[in-house]
């Protein structure tokens, strides 16, 4: 029998301590429930007076190897491992808190924002969760030929996503280089959460002087030279970099401000493309409708999972 699907927030207020990836600082980051149809807001606490930037496409500027939020002159960077937590575990709203520039990067992957997001507990609110249904195939593509990057949303009752990569090193092409996930059986926990983010010694010292990565070390990402993996501890599982890209563009999606359906398709994407793919969405006003589901109305099976399976 159709059920309501309900708006959730946290049942309560959860904190944690990291170090940004990029800024390489000190960040206490805190979680905390908020009002149903408050969506994603992020808090810029260190600054006086505290400066509040809604989860929006549109707020997206900077995309050199994080997506990073501004207003006024205020940024707060990195914010895509929190996004797709919050979106795999069905986190419509929440006060995202933060003493610093940048979301701390914890494992680098999404699994501590999981971790939290159970500590903290969901709550069911008395609203219909509203969902952004994609109606016509809306895509971008930069490049040409072999180096062609490109994204692409196209209708489907459901959410899934499917990524390929192509990086041309002996270490990632030893894995599975195209991957997807559906929600419709696919739990975010298992399947997604777990991968690291990635890179290369040969890029650590430009990046450092484009003030990146600065925080980056093996603790935090899968670090390569030219050939192998350098961590001790290998791979999490033999998909672990398009998986990445997969937890990456789940929460640079979620950025559209409320959950897609839809199927998600993309070749070396990242997050600047992904950005650009939810503007080119919400430019078309016939390519979407936004929907709700209720007793009279069946859900998509991809929402209908337990949060923590």
């Amino acid at each position: 029998m159709p059920v309501m699907l309900r708006q959730r927030t946290l049942k309560s207020l959860v904190r944690t301590v990291g170090i940004g990836l990029h800024c390489g600082c000190k960040v206490e980051l805190v979680l905390r429930p908020a009002a149903a149809d408050t969506g994603i807001v992020f808090r810029r606490t260190d600054t006086d007076p505290p400066v509040q930037i809604g989860a929006a496409a549109d707020a997206v500027g900077d995309t050199r190897m994080a997506s990073t939020l501004e207003r006024d002159g205020v940024r707060i960077s990195t914010v895509e491992h929190l996004m797709s937590a919050l979106a795999g575990l069905g986190v419509d709203n929440c006060y995202v808190d933060v003493d610093g520039p940048e979301i701390p990067i914890m494992d680098g992957s999404a699994a501590s924002f999981v971790f939290l997001i159970r500590s903290a507990g969901l709550q069911e609110q008395n609203v219909a969760r509203r969902f952004v249904r994609v109606l016509s195939t809306i895509e971008v593509r930069e490049g040409e030929g072999r180096s062609a990057r490109w994204a692409r949303l196209e209708p489907h009752f459901g959410f899934k996503l499917r990524f390929s990569i192509d990086f041309d090193h002996p270490a990632i092409d030893a894995t599975a280089q195209d991957v997807e996930v559906d929600f419709a059986r696919d739990p975010y926990v298992t399947a997604v959460a777990r991968a690291r983010t990635f890179g290369f010694v040969s890029e650590v010292e430009a990046l450092r002087a484009a003030g990146l990565a600065l925080g980056g070390s093996f603790q935090n990402a899968i670090v390569m030279d030219e050939y192998r993996v350098l961590n001790t501890e290998g791979l999490r599982s033999g998909d672990e970099f398009a998986k990445h890209k997969i937890l990456d563009a789940i929460g640079d999606l979620y950025l559209l401000g409320r959950p897609l359906i839809a199927a998600y398709r993309a070749h070396k994407s990242g997050h600047a493309l992904n950005n650009r793919l939810l503007r080119a969405l919400l430019a078309d006003r016939s390519a979407y409708e936004v929907v709700s589901f209720d007793r009279d109305a069946p859900a998509p099976d991809a929402f209908l999972r337990p949060a923590f399976a």
